[in-house]
């Protein structure tokens, strides 16, 4: 079967086809069997379990914040609680024991609403990678955390690196904007570890434009709508 691409994010269900095109592919762990997990693995591809650390969209419990994401509506979470990431931990584990090859470590860029948690969040990442052994780590962006967030993942993806959705489409970064992603990108690059690229678009045009700016960057780049449902 041929590669189509390094890296892939699919946050639906089914098309193991499409999926073993990819080297790797983040998915939804509820959404996949250990069978399918096998399966895709036979077939040559990683899979890493979706892990998000520092927003919970499930029902309410003890470690949620009230402020929520204003673009998803999951509810912030007290990312220092004990029983947090006891939670996320226990889903880690799951995950893996189910048949995922990996983790991956979402919603890290907590700089900008609770730098406060910081600490926090490098303790539930260093734990995940103790608990995790040899399992294979990337890490969403986490800025804040650079550059020992290096030292603790195998790999960090750059999402939006280049495009974005806005509204009810999608668009380039402003240039200014650009240029701080172009330094972070360099900054990636010295942590010794594997970088990819994650994109939103929805002409050809700015696809081709964002898949050809990461690879400049040494940066393979997957490009996908909103939703992350292309693939």
């Amino acid at each position: 079967m041929t590669i189509s691409s390094a890296i892939a994010f699919y946050y639906g269900d089914g098309k193991l086809s499409a999926l073993a095109r990819h080297s790797t592919v983040v998915l939804q762990a509820d959404f996949y069997s250990p069978a399918e997990l096998a399966w895709l693995a036979d077939q040559g591809v990683r899979t890493l379990c979706y892990l998000s650390l520092t927003e919970d969209v499930g029902p309410p419990a003890p470690w949620q914040r009230d402020k929520r994401c204003p673009d998803w509506g999951w509810a912030y979470v007290h990312v220092g609680s004990p029983l947090w990431q006891a939670h996320v931990l226990d889903q880690a584990a799951a995950g893996l024991k189910s048949g995922f090859a990996g983790l991956f470590l979402d919603t890290l860029n907590i700089e900008f609403t609770y730098p406060e948690d910081l600490p926090h969040l490098w303790e539930l990442i260093s734990a995940l990678r103790e608990a995790s052994g040899s399992a294979y780590v990337l890490a969403n962006r986490g800025f804040g955390l650079l550059p020992e967030l290096g030292s603790v993942v195998d790999g960090v993806l750059f999402e939006s690196f280049s495009a974005r959705w806005v509204a009810d489409s999608y668009a380039r970064w402003p240039q200014a904007t650009l240029d701080v992603h172009a330094e972070y990108a360099v900054k990636l690059a010295e942590l010794g570890v594997e970088v990819y690229a994650l994109d939103y678009a929805d002409t050809p045009e700015l696809e081709e434009w964002a898949v050809r700016r990461a690879a400049e960057y040494g940066m393979p780049c997957f490009v996908s709508d909103k939703a992350l449902g292309r693939i």
